[in-house]
């Protein structure tokens, strides 16, 4: 058997393959035999109907074609063994040459792991940037905790102005009829927020309790509801609740109101402290965050579009639990924004590329550098696994699999890579000021949002897949996460396609 190998666009790899015409003619006595056995023949027991009664069976080319799909199938994985390819997806068939007499020849085209080639990733000319904490800083916070504990009084003696917290009854028409969503016996606002349609609040700004007013007002152009995008509207509105804002006084007493502080210079003591650690941890993440985009800008790989469709799939499922969690739906979102499924995963794929790019780069660089994870670093994330979704038994069964292990080793590699080249440039500049963590304790695998939507859809992080154990299958930096394509069957070949 002759096999060449070509290298293809996409991590891919073309694989030509002829096939001696005497295994074709044992591959033909082969099929006669079993779809003799498996084919109904009216007088004929199983198993002995002759050729040319099954080809008037079941068609003339029969015998042929199957006697073709189990010998490249046989012949694929000997290819593959012979070249040493670990396939990562099912091969796409193109017959060349089919006939009996002479040689099987066929084409399998098979995407497989990605060849990493590392720039440089660690003589880059940029530094650490931290924000300095000046006075206006505090004041802005303080003046935070201020509004947080402000409380809320009647207003009595004057009318609405911006900033005022109101009750209001509202009826919306347009043309003379009511319009869905336009009308509430109490619906509450801040006014000046522009909350409703733009204007809306403006109307509301000299009325008293008790006052009643109407107006007009357009709605934008790009509102949601098509119906109401750019028309005109009529709202009859009256005030029937009307309160202000009172903070409390800047003084001594308030600071002693925000926990164990003697007094206000106290309080905000500790809360420029409590900045400056946090412009500290700030500045270590975003350079943490340069170092990736430096070492990825540098580095050399082609992606299979096996991981990027999985990717686009994780980040699929983290968009769907993003708005869950805003109490909105799926079919909600599509609707509104007059997209499909296949327009999301559009939209989704350029980010995907990117995210994959990172995390084929970070593992290369963590293979390059000696980063090891113990097995018992893993069992620890499993076990924060189980507690974390205990009640969720297909996340549980994803991280106690092979394949949830590598997702966790990897994702602990990439993290542990950045940290350290952060931590090596740190030590190389013993004049810059120390960029510690304000969090304690190394980064957990599973506090990534991708963890949760990996596991989801049973994914296998492309980390592994570098690695070659592709069989076992809010507050975020790039760094600290880590992702996952699910491998093929090296023996399986997809429907051939005939040449020509």
């Amino acid at each position: 058997m002759n096999v060449t190998a070509t290298p293809a666009a996409k991590s891919s790899v073309v694989l030509e393959v002829e096939v001696p015409q005497e295994r074709l003619a044992r591959a033909v006595d082969d099929a006669v035999r079993a779809l003799s056995r498996r084919t109904k023949v009216a007088g004929f027991r199983p198993g002995k109907a002759p050729r040319p009664v099954l080809e008037r069976v079941l068609g003339p080319g029969a015998v042929l074609d199957e006697a073709v799909d189990h010998l490249m199938q046989t012949a694929y994985r000997e290819a593959l063994v012979e070249k040493a390819i670990l396939p990562l997806t099912n091969a796409a068939v193109e017959v060349v040459q089919a006939e009996e007499g002479k040689p099987l020849i066929f084409k399998a085209t098979v995407q497989v792991r990605p060849e990493v080639e590392l720039g440089d990733y660690r003589n880059f000319n940029f530094r650490p940037e931290i924000e300095t904490i000046d006075e206006p800083k505090v004041d802005k916070v303080v003046d935070e905790l201020r509004d947080q504990n402000a409380s809320l009084a009647p207003v009595e003696d004057r009318s609405a102005k911006k900033g005022d917290y109101t009750v209001i009854k509202m009826e919306g028409t347009r043309e003379g009829v009511p319009f869905e969503g336009g009308t509430s016996e109490r619906m509450p606002l801040i006014i000046g927020e522009d909350r409703l349609i733009p204007g809306f609040e403006d109307n509301l700004v000299g009325l008293a309790v008790g006052d009643k007013k109407g107006f007009d007002v357009t709605f934008p152009d790009d509102y949601f509801e098509s119906e109401l995008a750019g028309k005109d509207v009529h709202f009859e509105v009256e005030v029937r609740e009307l309160r202000e804002k009172i903070m409390p006084d800047l003084d001594d007493e308030f600071a002693r109101s925000m926990g164990d502080f003697t007094d206000l210079a106290n309080l905000r003591a500790e809360i420029k402290a409590r900045l400056e650690r946090n412009a500290l941890d700030k500045a270590r993440h975003e350079f943490a965050d340069r170092i990736i985009e430096y070492a990825v800008a540098n580095a050399t790989l082609d992606l299979p579009d096996v991981l990027i469709d999985q990717e686009v799939e994780v980040m699929h499922d983290e968009f769907r639990a993003s708005l869950a969690r805003q109490g909105i739906t799926e079919e909600a979102y599509l609707k509104v924004t007059n997209k499909t499924d296949a327009d999301l995963h559009s939209d989704l794929r350029p980010d995907a590329e990117k995210r994959v790019k990172v995390l084929l780069t970070l593992s290369k660089v963590a293979e390059v550098e000696g980063i090891v994870i113990s097995d018992p670093d893993v069992e620890t994330e499993v076990e924060r696994g189980r507690q974390r979704y205990s009640s969720d038994p297909k996340l549980l069964k994803y991280f106690d699999s092979e394949r949830g292990r590598s997702f966790i080793r990897s994702t602990l590699r990439r993290s542990r890579v950045v940290e350290s080249l952060v931590d090596a440039w740190l030590g190389a500049h013993p004049d810059h000021p120390a960029l510690p963590h304000v969090e304690d304790g190394p980064a957990s695998a599973m506090d990534s949002a991708s963890a949760e939507s990996s596991a989801a859809i049973d994914a296998t992080d492309p980390g592994s897949v570098l690695d070659g154990h592709h069989h076992d299958h809010d507050h975020d930096h790039s760094h600290d996460h880590a992702h996952r394509s699910e491998p093929a069957d090296a023996a399986h070949v997809d429907e051939p396609t005939a040449a020509g």
